[in-house]
């Protein structure tokens, strides 16, 4: 008879008395007011999703942890997972916490506490939302571009044809109606005849127009989203994904919905996977 153990309680499949069917047991004999629960914490240890839940009853699911466990062979220990954040799908040693409501709100009280960075956001803000908010006029792009590019150190050593481009594109409307497209548009420059791509500014760019649209991508942020991809499988995608911004943003949204994160904006999100990645996986361990 296989068990397996959630929270230190040891469970097993045996059959119900009355239909003949699975159902999970305590094996001290205690009552379970929270089978179907139960159920889903072990099968979410076995690569679960949500989708995978519609629609089906609890013996349904009680039926799939007896397959698995006559598969496995062993006694199965899931872990305690605060939140009902589905257990980790892979056993990596780190010190990296899984995305909560506690943990970001950690991450966000720390932003505060960083002074550079909030005034020069604040800075940043009133730039891009104030006198020199039209992208009609190059002095005005050239203007943000220059600040943007100094602030953020994005490495552009030229910033007038980035600004050129950005007036070519017409971006005023499309950045009001939250255009993903033009992200990628920007990032794509030619300077001294040769291809650049600048999309991580393009993404600051258009981030600090319109926050509730565009996040901002950056190494830190790519970092984190590939680590929880293989430690919990939140959203399955191709590294090159977070390179092509409507699926950028279609990834984060599927990380807010899987850690049960919908109550943070975006905003709020890459403050805290960008301090978070600037910690557990700083420049000098990349690659």
């Amino acid at each position: 008879m296989k068990k397996f153990i959630i929270d230190n309680v040891e469970y097993v499949i045996t059959r119900n008395p009355y239909t003949n069917g699975p159902m999970i047991s305590r094996v001290d004999g205690i009552l379970i007011d929270n089978r179907k629960e139960i159920c889903r914490r072990f099968l979410r240890n076995y690569g679960w999703t949500d989708e995978m839940f519609q629609n089906r009853i609890t013996n349904d699911l009680e039926r799939k942890i007896n397959q698995i466990l006559s598969d496995d062979g062993e006694q199965t220990n899931i872990e305690t997972n605060s939140n009902s954040i589905p257990t980790r799908k892979n056993k990596v040693v780190s010190s990296v916490p899984t995305p909560t409501p506690n943990e970001l709100d950690y991450w966000l009280r720390q932003w505060d506490l960083l002074p550079d960075y909030t005034k020069q956001e604040e800075a940043i803000n009133e730039l891009f939302s104030g006198l020199y908010k039209s992208n009609k006029d190059l002095k005005s792009i050239l203007i943000k571009c220059s600040v943007l590019n100094d602030f953020y150190s994005t490495n552009i050593f030229k910033v007038y044809p980035v600004a050129c481009r950005i007036l070519e594109l017409d971006i005023d409307d499309k950045l009001e109606k939250g255009d993903l497209s033009i992200v990628n548009a920007i990032a794509s420059n030619k300077i001294s005849d040769k291809d650049k791509n600048f999309y991580s500014f393009a993404s600051k760019y258009c981030s600090h127009h319109n926050q509730e649209e565009y996040p901002i991508y950056d190494s830190y942020v790519d970092q984190m989203l590939r680590y929880f991809r293989k430690v919990d499988g939140f959203y399955n995608f191709d590294n090159s994904d977070l390179k092509d911004y409507p699926k950028f943003k279609n990834i984060l949204l599927k990380f807010k919905k899987f850690y049960k994160l919908e109550a943070y904006s975006l905003k709020d999100i890459d403050k805290y996977l960008w301090q978070a990645g600037k910690k557990y996986f700083p420049k000098k361990y990349y690659k």
